[in-house]
């Protein structure tokens, strides 16, 4: 349903005066499986790592990769100011039980996170870092199942139509 309301968009002849208009790279705004999976990926990878302006992250990655950009920027809001301290916390958690370090405890202020971030650096990445690839990976293998799966659903009501 998502890949056919993803096709009907792209083919909108106001977003092609758009496009045209503002002289976006239309290969930047492709909808098919493969753009818009490695927008999923490259946008949650992106938006579990705790750093200012993750958006513009992904669109320093526009010359080197090719992916749905407005897609990969949806997911880098993911985390967002209401999700990010549950998200960060959890990655500090994981980093820490990953190397075996003593949870110290954390207070939501900045003078904490000046006095602490010697402590709490190291086991905060190495949880991002588990989570942007465990995550990100997943969503897309997710995104590619299910795309397959959409595919393969309408490729048999045609059939049964014929």
């Amino acid at each position: 349903m998502l890949r056919k309301a993803l096709k009907k968009t792209t083919q909108s002849d106001k977003l092609k005066a758009f496009i045209k208009k503002s002289k976006i790279p239309p290969e930047f705004l492709q909808a098919n499986r493969k753009m818009i999976s490695r927008g999923v990926f490259l946008g949650i990878f992106i938006a579990f790592i705790p750093m200012p302006m993750q958006m513009a992250l992904v669109l320093a990655f526009m010359p080197v990769f090719r992916f749905n950009v407005p897609i990969a920027l949806a997911m880098c809001w993911l985390s967002n100011p209401f999700t990010m301290p549950p998200m960060y916390y959890m990655e500090y958690l994981t980093g820490s039980f990953f190397i075996g370090s003593e949870i110290s405890d954390v207070a939501m202020s900045i003078e904490w996170f000046k006095e602490n971030l010697d402590d709490i650096f190291i086991p905060l990445y190495l949880g991002t870092f588990f989570f942007s690839v465990i995550g990100s990976l997943s969503a897309f293998w997710a995104v590619n199942h299910f795309w397959k799966k959409s595919v393969n659903k309408d490729k048999k009501k045609h059939r049964h139509h014929r």
